[in-house]
């Protein structure tokens, strides 16, 4: 059974309560929690539920998934690679090529900027893309 990282889990969730630009008190209101549990849960001082979990990754607006992982409820499927995602984009039958391209530099700033590298090697940068230069 894998152990709950829970001073991780607490450090993550205040960058993403921050990043979602929300007080301590909004995002207690809207998962369904107390402020003072919440202050604890972010202190590292508690181990939330997989239920209190899913209800923060919903006020959050990520998936329950991310927060499972941070708490060491579930493994990582996959490291910080981001394989999956690209996959996912250039196999979409509903996306053109250009968007392809553009939602895969897009993805690829957002992963350099949060500190985890370019996910293409042979991207090119966001500036060299035609007709956005």
């Amino acid at each position: 059974m894998a152990s709950l990282n829970v001073g991780n889990l607490g450090e993550f969730l205040r960058e993403q309560r921050r990043t979602a630009q929300l007080s301590l008190r909004q995002l207690a209101e809207a998962a369904g929690v107390s402020n003072p549990y919440l202050s604890q849960i972010e202190r590292g001082l508690r181990k939330p539920s997989a239920e209190i979990l899913q209800q923060l990754a919903k006020a959050l607006r990520i998936s329950a998934e991310t927060l499972y992982v941070q708490a060491g409820i579930l493994d990582e499927r996959q490291g910080p690679s981001g394989v999956e995602v690209q996959t996912a984009i250039r196999t979409d039958p509903s996306l053109n090529e250009k968007q392809k391209q553009v939602l895969l530099q897009i993805y690829d700033s957002f992963r350099k900027e949060n500190g985890y590298g370019s996910t293409d090697p042979g991207a090119a940068p966001a500036d060299d893309v035609p007709g956005h230069g």
